[in-house]
């Protein structure tokens, strides 16, 4: 169930050129709209990409970290309108979370490319890069963007006694949680 589907979905950069099924992305949509928001307010949007030249052009959002685009059958941009709550950041990443976790149930693989606050080029930002590709209105931000598709390659499982246990906390900081074994 949740533990298993955590602990084997990984960040997939390549995908194979098999187009996803309607019905996986009524799921995808589903669970993009599903995710709690602070005060029920839902400030998100989404845009489902899956035109070969638009995901062309959204894998060039970025200098770095979203050229494996291009190569994914769907990309969902995740973007917010900032007047509707000021935790409008924690929403939509609550959403593109929930997308990635559906994906991985499903049967795809996905990869975040984090837009909100990196630049396209020296003079234009990721978000008016994808903004004015998309014709997004200019009251949203742009997020994030998850790519997904069929993998197209294999990642191993993080190992449970790999993961970073020094990094929790008991009771107070400084204070090591000991995990039961």
């Amino acid at each position: 169930m949740f533990i298993p589907l955590i602990e084997k979905r990984r960040s997939i950069r390549k995908f194979q050129k098999k187009r996803i099924e309607a019905e996986k992305i009524d799921i995808l949509v589903e669970a993009a709209l599903r995710p709690p928001s602070s005060r029920g307010l839902q400030p998100w949007e989404f845009v489902l990409v899956s035109k070969t030249d638009l995901l062309d052009k959204l894998s060039k959002a970025r200098e770095y970290g979203s050229g494996f685009l291009k190569d994914a059958q769907l990309a969902i941009v995740v973007c917010a309108d900032p007047k509707k709550t000021d935790v409008w950041v924690e929403d939509t990443s609550i959403a593109a979370v929930f997308i990635q976790l559906a994906a991985e149930s499903i049967g795809l693989g996905s990869c975040w490319v984090q837009v909100r606050e990196r630049m396209h080029d020296a003079s234009k930002t990721a978000s008016a890069y994808v903004s004015d590709i998309l014709n997004i209105p200019s009251d949203l931000t742009v997020e994030c963007m998850i790519g997904v598709g069929y993998p197209d390659e294999q990642k191993p499982p993080h190992k449970k006694e790999e993961l970073a246990y020094k990094k929790v906390h008991q009771n107070g900081y400084g204070n090591a949680y000991a995990a039961s074994k």
